[in-house]
């Protein structure tokens, strides 16, 4: 039930990279547009509606459902009774930070030499030209939560919700949500132990709060400071419940003590992400009411934290009663966004399967969709087809949990996407050559 029929995300120089940015259409316009016969998916929960009639003016939406009147002077699309969802909200990923992993001066997921953390913030590191946005837009991904990798300290710094975009404006919230490792990751950061990991998280919260109360408690620029003054002020943003902490953390011993913050920081708003042994405490994390980001195919341990690795992992989180959302991660996070639907149609497959446990059809695409605009605090603006939420919409040629579907036209805060890659592209040029020379790669 792993990934398979995977496209490539190939880059052979700075030049294929300058031609594809500056092959990008022009911005189109916010579009109002009724998509009717469509098999229309809310995005909430709720089942897929029958002849259903979705309206979007001004790069929102007004209206979805059966039976919505469609206002006279605007554009119909029949969806031909074919799949109409919101767009795919990819709940965990590093794209627009990474071109070329393996290529250090077009990788900015991490900043391990920095002498900030918490402070730092992703969104001047975005880039809305690089080709995995085009790539994963064709896939049916509208926006993205875009996570920081790691920094030299403990806290990785600040992540930020973008869309994908045909244009050069990707962000959609900067500063949305702060990163930090537990476990083996967040140990060799602290100093070697799990001891370390949660003296130091604390230790580091705390200087934020004594910040907050008096500015003069944080020296400038001293090498002596636990923490820097543009990290305590991210910090502080964490303490009071401005912004969510995604925590990743996997071993389920881990998880409690996390929990456990909660206590000395009641306003914290923790979000867990990867909990591989998540299902052995799900009693205890649906109590805390902390919504949880799986990999549903992290279902052999990787590492000791992760020997109660199970696939059933985000079946059993939601039948306790968890809010769980479905993402890439440790997966080709920086490109391969389009896996979510896949992944998401695996767990239907698995509640099927005598003595495991998935997701419905209805949960599993809420958990790509509404489930992780929520635990971003963004869904009352993304993530499903309820009025006011933007524009964001796909139509696909079959059911989009199925492998082989792909979208037929895509629309982000209304606006009509252009579906083709730079591969798609390559693949036309040399797909039929002829004898003699070759077309020139790099054409514009």
């Amino acid at each position: 039930m792993g990934p398979c029929l995977r496209r490539g995300t190939v880059l052979t120089g700075l030049a294929g990279a300058l031609v594809a940015a500056l092959a990008l259409s022009a911005p189109a316009h916010a579009q109002d547009v009724a998509i009717t016969n469509a098999k229309l998916v809310i995005g909430d929960g709720s089942a897929p509606i029958e002849g259903g009639t979705v309206v979007v003016r001004g790069g929102k939406v007004v209206a979805a459902g059966r039976g919505v009147a469609v206002p006279a002077g605007i554009e119909r699309v029949d969806a031909g009774g074919h799949y109409v969802t919101p767009g795919i909200v990819a709940a965990f990923s590093r794209v627009g930070l990474v071109e070329v992993d393996a290529v250090a001066g077009t990788n900015d997921r991490s900043a391990t030499r920095s002498r900030f953390s918490a402070g730092l913030d992703i969104a001047p590191a975005l880039n809305p030209m690089g080709s995995p946005i085009a790539v994963n837009r064709a896939a049916g991904v509208t926006r993205a939560i875009v996570a920081p990798g790691s920094s030299s300290n403990l806290f990785a710094g600040q992540g930020a919700v973008v869309d994908l975009g045909d244009d050069n404006d990707m962000v959609t919230r900067p500063r949305a949500l702060q990163f930090v490792a537990f476990g083996e990751d967040g140990s060799a950061k602290a100093g070697g132990s799990r001891a370390a990991t949660f003296l130091l998280f604390r230790e580091q919260l705390l200087a934020a709060r004594s910040y907050a109360r008096n500015p003069t408690t944080l020296a400038e620029w001293s090498n002596d400071s636990l923490i820097q003054r543009a990290d305590a002020e991210a910090l502080v943003r964490v303490i009071n419940g401005t912004t969510p902490l995604f925590v990743r953390v996997d071993r389920a011993a881990d998880i409690l003590n996390v929990l456990k913050l909660k206590g000395e920081f009641p306003a914290l708003k923790l979000v867990l992400v990867g909990a591989t042994e998540g299902w052995l405490v799900a009693r205890d994390i649906a109590a805390a009411k902390v919504p949880v980001l799986v990999s549903p195919l992290t279902d052999l341990p990787g590492s000791f934290e992760q020997l109660g690795a199970t696939q059933s992992n985000a079946g059993r989180l939601k039948a306790a009663g968890v809010e769980v959302s479905v993402g890439v991660f440790d997966d080709d996070d920086a490109h391969k966004m389009g896996y979510t639907t896949q992944y998401a149609g695996n767990l239907v497959g698995l509640s099927k399967l005598p003595g495991a446990s998935g997701l419905t059809w209805d949960q599993a695409f809420a958990s790509i969709s509404s489930v992780p605009a929520k635990a971003v605090g963004m869904d009352g603006a993304i993530g499903s087809l309820r009025a006011g939420r933007a524009g964001d919409i796909v139509i696909w040629d079959n059911d989009p949990l199925e492998l082989g579907s792909r979208p037929t036209m895509v629309w982000i805060d209304g606006k009509r996407q252009s579906l083709v890659t730079r591969q798609d592209r390559l693949r036309d040029r040399y797909l039929t050559p002829t004898e003699g020379a070759l077309p020139k790669a790099y054409d514009r």
